[in-house]
């Protein structure tokens, strides 16, 4: 009797292998083109947890060379196109960002340093809500060993929220929370599609950490108002948008007496009941 045929490899191979296979397999694109042709720096956000078969599924037909309008590229910097990110966030003692953005308060923000541990860059990023509910992002270099929140960073951040929301920055920031994750992201006019694998969430109050499921892949879709083609056909393989945010979810499951209900479903999915 032969021995049974083995699985098909694509239903074994986890997310970070998937992210990587799926931006090497099509037509690079500089980051100085993403910024010019598609920066979107305000825009809506979709979020979507989707299995590695589902994911590459998406991704061929996305990247294939005969798209009408051409393949979506993957962004490249000196030879890569898988990045290593690594975020800082702040927040007050008492997590104001947290709950204003479980309350869905108006004027919410979130306050992090990026870092890009393939080439160095790190940014502080603040991400408000526009008029619109759409998401925009603010930016300031930090270099070399600048503290994120030094009299110059937060002076920018107090101009920043007096600017949009004419509130003042809060006295007290304390680094709540981190996340690593692998990344890569492909682009067309008008239209960014962000995929992260390996995503860990670290509690810098506990020390405890939460694993995303290898199987998954976090897809996230950004444009300037309507539906990219990578939404319509996840809707079209029956994955809809998941209501999660790395920060928030993280901390659905990292604090289980947080009141975190909105993200406790897909928080579960992404890190497992016990987180």
């Amino acid at each position: 009797m032969s021995a049974p045929a083995a699985p098909p490899r694509v239903y074994a191979q986890a997310a970070a292998e998937a992210v990587s296979e799926a931006a090497y397999a099509t037509v690079p694109v500089s980051l100085a083109e993403v910024n010019e042709r598609s920066a979107l720096l305000a825009r809506f956000d979709h979020s979507y947890l989707v299995p590695v078969p589902v994911f590459l599924r998406m991704a061929r037909r996305l990247t294939d060379p005969r798209r009408p309008d051409g393949p979506f590229r993957a962004l490249a910097i000196d030879g890569r196109r898988a990045f290593r990110y690594h975020s800082v966030y702040y927040d007050t003692p008492a997590l104001r960002s947290f709950h204003d953005h479980r309350q869905g308060r108006r004027l919410r923000f979130k306050i992090r340093e990026r870092r890009y541990q393939d080439t160095g860059e790190r940014q502080l990023e603040i991400k408000l809500k526009g008029g619109r509910g759409d998401t925009v992002k603010h930016r300031r270099p930090l270099s070399g060993h600048t503290a994120p929140l030094d009299p110059g960073n937060r002076a920018f951040l107090t101009h920043t929220l007096r600017r949009a929301y004419g509130i003042g920055a809060p006295a007290h920031l304390t680094p709540t929370l981190t996340t690593d994750y692998l990344r890569t992201t492909f682009v067309a006019d008008g239209q960014r599609i962000t995929c992260d694998a390996a995503l860990t969430c670290t509690d810098l109050h506990t020390g405890h950490a939460v694993h995303c499921d290898p199987q998954l892949v976090l897809v996230e879709t950004k444009t300037t108002g309507h539906l990219t083609e990578a939404d319509l056909l996840l809707h079209a393989y029956g994955v809809r948008p998941a209501v999660f945010t790395k920060y928030c979810g993280a901390f659905a499951a990292l604090r289980p007496e947080l009141p975190a209900n909105r993200w406790r479903r897909a928080a579960r999915r992404a890190f497992g009941p016990g987180g």
